[in-house]
């Protein structure tokens, strides 16, 4: 299904189920983060350790007195007064809290109501990633995601053309040498790893396989894996965000909403 525009081709590059998938994977991560950082607060600092070591503590958000927050990064005090540690507690007031009830869900501080919003979003992330695999394993659309040995001579080419010292972006296919490398890993590595950190910092994923935990250190070593590869993924969001935003945003946009994408001089047709 190719069209000419203004001697531009514009293909239908992305399916329905590509597009479906692609923004609840996006609302549900939103929802996951915001819910991970509520259940957070209930313990609102990481050890490096198989259990709770204030020796090995990588991380803790605090309130040393009343209205005054701080950030304890290794050991290096940050004042966060107003944004973390002594902040908003979600009903219009200020409390001793990790992070703020704007960002939390809920707003307000409830352990057990944001383990609840958290597994269910969880779920809504995993099925969309599942389908989202099988069905590009199923249109041989998969393998163009996947980065290849023969893509890795143009991952320098094209960081170059990002940065804008190169004029044009060395030829490619639906996706970029770039591209390939980020979905690569956090569809492989990234996707998988918090997910599994995730259940081994479930009671009863715990009951069920006991020796999950054991396989990233211990339950404190599982909430700081979970926790970094969190910020992992966020950046990668971010990152996708700015590319998006910089290599036309209203024809990736049209893309994800309709499935049509006018194609630039060295992409590829991705049909």
């Amino acid at each position: 299904m190719i069209k000419m525009v203004q001697e531009r081709k514009v293909v239908y590059r992305h399916s329905a189920v590509t597009r479906i998938t692609h923004w609840l994977f996006f609302i549900a991560f939103l929802a996951l983060v915001s819910s991970g950082l509520q259940i957070f607060n209930a313990a609102p600092f990481l050890d490096a350790s198989d259990k709770t070591d204030p020796h090995h503590r990588v991380l803790q958000i605090n309130a040393p007195r009343d209205g005054q927050g701080q950030t304890v990064i290794f050991g290096r005090a940050f004042a966060t007064t107003g944004w973390l540690g002594w902040t908003d507690d979600g009903m219009g007031g200020k409390t001793t809290r990790a992070f703020p009830g704007w960002i939390t869900i809920p707003a307000y501080q409830d352990l057990a109501d944001g383990r609840r919003w958290h597994l269910f979003f969880a779920w809504i992330m995993i099925v969309c990633g599942v389908a989202y695999i099988i069905w590009g394993f199923g249109r041989r659309d998969l393998r163009e995601l996947i980065l290849r040995p023969r893509d890795a001579s143009k991952i320098l080419p094209m960081q170059l053309y990002y940065l804008r010292l190169r004029k044009d972006a060395p030829p490619h296919g639906k996706y970029n040498p770039l591209q390939k490398s980020a979905y690569t890993l956090v569809l492989f590595v990234f996707a998988p790893l918090i997910v599994l950190s995730g259940l081994a910092l479930s009671p009863a994923f715990d009951a069920w396989m006991p020796w999950l935990p054991h396989l990233f250190g211990g339950r404190q070593f599982a909430r700081l894996w979970h926790f970094v590869l969190m910020l992992a993924l966020i950046g990668f969001f971010v990152m996708h965000v700015i590319l998006v935003t910089t290599t036309g945003v209203f024809n990736h946009l049209r893309s994800m909403a309709t499935g049509w994408y006018r194609l630039g001089a060295h992409d590829g047709t991705g049909v």
